[in-house]
C-alpha cells in the first residue's frame, strides 16, 4: 500500500531513509532546516520538498521525524509552522530522533489532543545501516498506530518491534547505547593492550572474534582503529548527547551507570583532543 509521507529531517540518517520511502512506491515530501539539502534530496529522488513542517504534514498521512534532540523536535512539531499546524486527524507521527522519554510522552500528550497517532522510534545500525536499508527500530506506542506504519518501517530496517507504552523506544535505545559504550572502551583497551605487548593486533582480532569476544564493534571497527581512522560513522558528540539522556534517565529511575559515567568523561576527553566529530571508536586516541 502506497502512502503519503513527510520527511522531516534530512542528516546523514534522515537523507537515506527518505530515499528508501521514495524508491518503495511511496510519495514523499520532505522538509530539512537547510534548504539546499532538501533541493538536493528532491532533486536526486524525482521528488518535492516544502519550507515548513506544518506545509509537510498537510500533504502526508505518515508524518516521519528525525532531527538532533528534545528541543528540535519540539520545534518542527510545535509553532504555527510545525507538524501539529498542519496535520489532519487520524493521521500518524513517527518520531526517529534519539531524545528523551520525557518529550516522547510530552508530544504523545498534545497529540492527542490532536486525535493524531504518535511513536517514538528510535533508531540503531548508524549512517551505514540508514544507507543500506538495514536499521533496527525500537518503537513506543499504541499498537494500532504501529501495525498502520509496519510497511513504512520496512523500506529502512531489517527489524523493529513496539516494546511498550510511549517512551519505551526512548528507554531501549539507550540500553543501546550503554551496551555500546561498553563494548566499544573493552575493545579500545583490548587494542592497546596488544600493540604494547608487540601483538599482530589485526591476526588476534581475526581469531577472537570467532569466539565469545566477537562484537559487531569488533568486526566493523577494530581495523581502522588499529589504522587510526576515525573521520567518518556514529559522532562522539552525538554518543555523549545520548549517554547524557541516558545517565539522566538513570538518576530518575534509580538505576546505577558507573561505566557508563566513566565512558562519558572518556568521551569528553576525545571532545577536548577535537575529535567531536570522530566515530565513536576514537576512544582508542586516548590509550
Amino acid at each position: 500500500m502506497s502512502h503519503k509521507i513527510a520527511f522531516i529531517g534530512l542528516g546523514v540518517m534522515g537523507y537515506p531513509m527518505a530515499g528508501h520511502c521514495a524508491k518503495s512506491g511511496h510519495q514523499v515530501v520532505v522538509y530539512n532546516r537547510t534548504i539546499s539539502k532538501a533541493q538536493a534530496w528532491a532533486k536526486e529522488f524525482s521528488a518535492e520538498y516544502v519550507l515548513s513542517p506544518k506545509a509537510a504534514a498537510e500533504f502526508a498521512d505518515i508524518v516521519l521525524i528525525c532531527v538532533g534532540n528534545d528541543n528540535d523536535l519540539r520545534s518542527v512539531m510545535l509553532g504555527e509552522t510545525g507538524v501539529l499546524a498542519g496535520i489532519s486527524e487520524g493521521n500518524i507521527i513517527i518520531d526517529h530522533t534519539t531524545a528523551s522519554a520525557e518529550v516522547a510522552r510530552e508530544m504523545a500528550i498534545t497529540c492527542k489532543q490532536f486525535n493524531v497517532g504518535f511513536l517514538d522510534a528510535p533508531v540503531s545500525g548508524g549512517q551505514a545501516g540508514a544507507e543500506n536499508g538495514q536499521l533496527t527500530v525500537m518503537l513506543g506506542g499504541q499498537k494500532v498506530d504501529f501495525e498502520r506504519v509496519e510497511s513504512v518501517l520496512s523500506c529502512y530496517a531489517k527489524f523493529s518491534r513496539l516494546l511498550g507504552d510511549t517512551g519505551s523506544g526512548q528507554l531501549a535505545k539507550m540500553m543501546n547505547q550503554i551496551c555500546i559504550a561498553g563494548i566499544v572502551q573493552g575493545l579500545a583497551e583490548a587494542l592497546s593492550f596488544g600493540q604494547h605487548a608487540g601483538l599482530d593486533c589485526e591476526a588476534v582480532v581475526d581469531v577472537i572474534s570467532k569466539g565469545a569476544a566477537q562484537s559487531w564493534q569488533m568486526e566493523n571497527r577494530a581495523k581502522t582503529m588499529l589504522a587510526g581512522e576515525f573521520d567518518f560513522g556514529f559522532a562522539v558528540d552525538w554518543m555523549r548527547k545520548d549517554l547524557d539522556i541516558a545517565l539522566s534517565a538513570a538518576k530518575n529511575n534509580g538505576s546505577i551507570l558507573p561505566l557508563t559515567a566513566l565512558v562519558d568523561q572518556f568521551y569528553a576527553d576525545v571532545q577536548n583532543k577535537g575529535g567531536g566529530r570522530w566515530d565513536t571508536s576514537s576512544l582508542l586516541t586516548r590509550l
